[in-house]
C-alpha cells in the first residue's frame, strides 16, 4: 500500500497505517518485517522467496496459536484474540 497526500495529512496517514498494522497478529508483522529485511540480502526475488522459510520469525508465526486464529475468527465473523505466540 502507499499514498500521496499533501504535507498537512502526512502523518494524519502514517496513523492510520500505524492503526492498521496493530490490528494485525504480532507474529505476523515481525514475520515480515524480517522477510522484508533478510529479503533484500538475496540475490533475486525468487532466491528471496525461497529463503524465507528459513527465516526463524515466520517458521514461528506457521507453528502459533495466532495462525490458527486469524483463520478461525474470519470464519466465526469476530475479532482476532492476538496471543503473540
Amino acid at each position: 500500500m502507499n499514498a500521496v497526500v499533501p504535507a498537512e495529512q502526512l502523518l494524519a496517514t502514517a496513523k492510520a497505517w500505524a492503526a492498521q498494522i496493530l490490528d494485525l497478529s504480532p507474529m505476523s508483522v515481525r514475520a515480515s518485517k524480517q522477510a522484508v529485511t533478510r529479503g533484500l540480502a538475496e540475490p533475486s526475488v525468487k532466491a528471496a522467496m525461497e529463503a524465507q522459510r528459513n527465516y526463524p520469525a515466520i517458521s514461528a508465526m506457521f507453528k502459533s496459536e495466532d495462525f490458527v486464529e486469524g483463520p478461525m475468527a474470519f470464519a466465526q465473523k469476530r475479532s482476532p484474540q492476538w496471543k503473540g505466540k
